[in-house]
């Protein structure tokens, strides 16, 4: 469902995306609006699943995690054994993200670990034991050229009126 978004609440979300932590105030003045109206709009943008929650954002390396991976996954029968895939990777804290997808692969999951060792040891003795589990091609990243948590908002349609009709 599309939201009903303005110009402002386009640069109050770009404000977002780039600190997290501004405080109202230093939002309003970015987005020229009042921190009453800051605050109005991002309780709305919040309570209409916009804006889905907040968080720090850890630099994996920082805390060990030193391994990262993308792994194909492909199941024996996929409609039968994805309910149980699917309850398995909600239980593995390793897997940061995972997506049903098409192709030849039934999932690409996106994997941490420490080192390869404990990347080799999630595969072998968690992941290739979930019930279900026909295949895992995995490719470990070498360097990572972009990564990036912020939407491109300069592609979002606006619904509603432009910069000079302010919600109050």
């Amino acid at each position: 469902m599309l939201s009903d978004l303005d110009v402002f609440d386009l640069r109050l979300l770009a404000a977002l995306q780039t600190d997290g932590r501004a405080a109202n105030a230093a939002l309003a003045e970015s987005v020229g609006l009042s921190a009453s109206q800051v605050s109005r709009r991002l309780a709305r943008l919040e309570g209409d699943g916009v804006i889905a929650g907040y968080a720090a954002l850890l630099k994996p390396e920082a805390i060990g995690l030193t391994v990262l991976a993308f792994s194909n996954i492909s199941l024996d029968r996929q409609a039968e054994a994805m309910d149980g895939f699917e309850a398995a990777v909600l239980r593995f804290p390793e897997i940061l993200e995972c997506y049903s997808v098409t192709g030849e692969a039934d999932f690409v999951l996106r994997i941490v670990a420490r080192d390869l060792k404990a990347f080799a040891d999630f595969l072998s003795e968690r992941l290739l034991r979930v019930p279900g589990v026909r295949s895992v091609r995995s490719a470990i990243v070498l360097h990572r050229i972009k990564h990036t948590t912020a939407l491109p908002l300069e592609r979002c349609t606006l619904t509603r009126g432009r910069a000079g009709a302010a919600r109050r």
